[in-house]
């Protein structure tokens, strides 16, 4: 089973949980996930099947972007709508030039300070263990770049007092925590109360399929579903060898050429056309990277029964 299934993680269910769900579907030995969602967001999960696990990382890496609600004049102690309220002031009449105001202020280059609640490790230990036990600890900063951001007041339906966010952002920022800026900036406070991932990388949420509607599936048309391991690959340049070349590729030999330096390379061997590996070009040589095994790309030219 090698492959990327694209999947809209449902409310309320860990990215780990709906992975473990979608790998006893598909009946797949070896599975990772892109990027964690929170139990209480929805939206664009990329899984990884096989072979497509030795990418992820590049997805891990990719741009995404978000849309979210947030209630204005109520901080909470996780920066969403699961916390305890810690806070509470007077929401000021918001306006379209204060919201244009702080969106200018918040795109761009940023520096973010990463949650309490969240994964990051401290001394081993994740920093949620030492928020449930009470403690907060020093945290770095980090530098995260908000590349599009858009405010304007949420629909109705989430009540008054409550900002809509959509954001493209760049790997590492967290949108709780831009949630909870942005609130300040606007001298009220705010957590999140609805979170969505809608992109990442080259894959949007018109891509995706639902949970319910993979269970429903015949095990064919759930296979039908996964994309090639290559989708992770859209920004390589390709580069398709021969036989001899491929197997020396294959078992780590360089191959000098007249190729312009690219750090981005896709490998394909000719007949049958199949994935090899990435690599990349220096001074004229092509570089393997990380490679298939040579069982990985059998099994991907003759999928299972």
């Amino acid at each position: 089973m090698h492959g990327v299934l694209l999947l809209d993680k449902p409310l309320g269910l860990s990215s780990n949980n709906a992975l473990q769900k979608c790998k006893w579907l598909l009946r797949a030995e070896k599975a990772g996930h892109t990027g964690t969602l929170d139990p209480l967001a929805t939206g664009v999960l990329p899984l990884c099947f096989g072979a497509a696990t030795k990418f992820s990382q590049l997805q891990l890496d990719a741009d995404k972007t978000y849309e979210a609600v947030a209630r204005l004049g109520v901080k909470t102690a996780t920066g969403d709508a699961e916390g305890d309220v810690i806070a509470q002031r007077p929401v000021p009449a918001v306006s379209a030039e204060m919201l244009a105001r702080v969106q200018a202020q918040f795109t761009g280059a940023q520096r973010q300070l990463p949650p309490m609640h969240s994964a990051l490790k401290k001394d081993g230990k994740a920093l949620y263990e030492y928020a449930r036990a009470g403690q907060e600890v020093e945290r770095a900063p980090r530098d995260i770049t908000i590349f599009e951001l858009n405010l304007s007041v949420a629909p109705a339906e989430y009540g008054p007092d409550a900002i809509k966010i959509v954001a493209k952002v760049s790997k590492g920022t967290y949108i709780r925590t831009l949630g909870e800026d942005i609130g300040e900036a606007l001298g009220c406070g705010a957590h999140l109360i609805a979170l969505r991932r809608i992109a990442t990388g080259q894959f949007g949420q018109a891509q995706c399929v639902t949970l319910e509607a993979l269970e429903a599936m015949g095990e064919d048309e759930r296979l039908e579903r996964l994309l090639p391991v290559d989708a992770l690959l859209p920004d390589h340049t390709a580069v398709t060898l021969d036989a001899d070349n491929a197997g020396r590729f294959l078992s780590g030999v360089r191959r000098r050429g007249d190729w312009p330096d690219n750090e981005h390379i896709a490998v394909f061997g000719a007949q049958p056309r199949a994935l090899l590996g990435t690599g990349h070009t220096r001074a004229g040589e092509l570089i393997p990277g990380r490679l298939l095994a040579p069982t990985e790309i059998q099994q991907i030219l003759e999928p299972r029964p």
